[in-house]
């Protein structure tokens, strides 16, 4: 019993796992930490290209 506890002690393939994860899953969150920054400046981006379309097409133009 004495030799398991010191075997798994020892075993670092848990570890390994545990890194992984967590850096997959820090991966993850600053993906969608980008994806939502660049999603809110497209999105204000085509708000602002669609006011000057309508500004210049008020005088009947288009």
């Amino acid at each position: 019993m004495l030799n398991f506890i010191k075997n798994f002690r020892n075993d670092e393939d848990g570890a390994v796992t545990v890194d992984f994860v967590v850096l997959t899953a820090a991966i993850v969150v600053l993906g969608l930490a980008v994806g939502s920054a660049v999603s809110q400046g497209a999105t204000d981006l085509a708000n602002d290209i669609e006011k000057d379309l309508k500004a210049q097409c008020s005088g009947g133009n288009c």
